[in-house]
């Protein structure tokens, strides 16, 4: 009878072994820093250091070939709207395979385009009220225009991993549930250079409860506006079609 027993309660123990939940492999934690944008002429007044944008990638382990484990970015569908001639919002950060939809909220036509790194695309001629959708399956940096309306731009950074965030107007940057490892720190902000831009990515060590990547200073470049030609590489022409398909700039 006492081996009877004793046999049941080791079942029993065993069983509640089985049915427990799993621990957890690793903790993820908040990510923090400062972006310090600065002018490049010391009595001009200090930049906003809002609308940086900081992402961290993963690297393998000394001596391993595997990459950190971290979730996947998934899929995504935002809006960037036209109107008023303008884009808005100006710039997005968007993980691999997000959707972003172009609505036409000004009573006219609009061509948005893009030629350069990043998605390379052209939705065509579209009127008011009307709408396109377009999937970006690659990361890199997509600079926006309009075929019609020079003054337009936009910029839509496309990041492979799940690990980003934009900094505040005081600088602050959070990057939320990091898992521990080895990550590459890079930054981007409009205006300024690839050179300046590489030169500021650094090797970052995930651990703990948190983890800062301290400061980074970014260099102001006045954000000098991207100089370009239309679909077609030609400079842009006063609209003089009849009709209400454009209207004067």
């Amino acid at each position: 009878m006492f081996r009877f027993v004793e046999r049941f309660v080791l079942a029993v123990f065993a069983l509640a072994s089985l049915l427990a939940p799993l621990p957890v492999c690793s903790q993820t934690v908040s990510v923090t820093g400062v972006v310090d944008v600065t002018s490049l002429h010391p009595r001009e007044k200090k930049p906003n250091s809002s609308g940086v944008v900081v992402w961290l990638t993963p690297v393998a382990e000394p001596g391993s070939e595997e990459i950190p484990p971290r979730p996947a970015p998934g899929r995504r569908r935002v809006i960037l709207t036209q109107e008023n001639k303008t884009f808005e919002p100006h710039m997005l950060v968007i993980p691999v395979g997000a959707q972003v939809e172009f609505p036409n909220k000004d009573p006219f036509f609009h061509n948005v385009f893009s030629l350069y790194e990043g998605k390379r695309f052209d939705l065509g001629l579209y009127e008011s009220g009307s709408t396109r959708l377009l999937s970006f399956d690659r990361p890199g940096i997509s600079y926006l225009f309009c075929n019609i309306h020079p003054e337009m731009s936009a910029v839509i950074i496309t990041l492979d991993t799940p690990y980003y965030s934009t900094s505040d107007r005081a600088g602050q940057v959070t990057i939320p549930d990091v898992r521990p490892g080895r990550y590459v720190l890079h930054v981007w902000r409009e205006g300024s250079t690839p050179s300046t831009l590489k030169s500021l990515a650094r090797s970052l060590v995930v651990s703990g409860e948190a983890a800062s990547f301290g400061k980074v200073t970014v260099p102001d470049n006045g954000a000098l506006p991207l100089t370009h030609k239309n679909l077609y590489g030609k400079d842009y022409e006063e609209p003089t079609p009849p009709g209400g398909i454009y209207r004067p700039h």
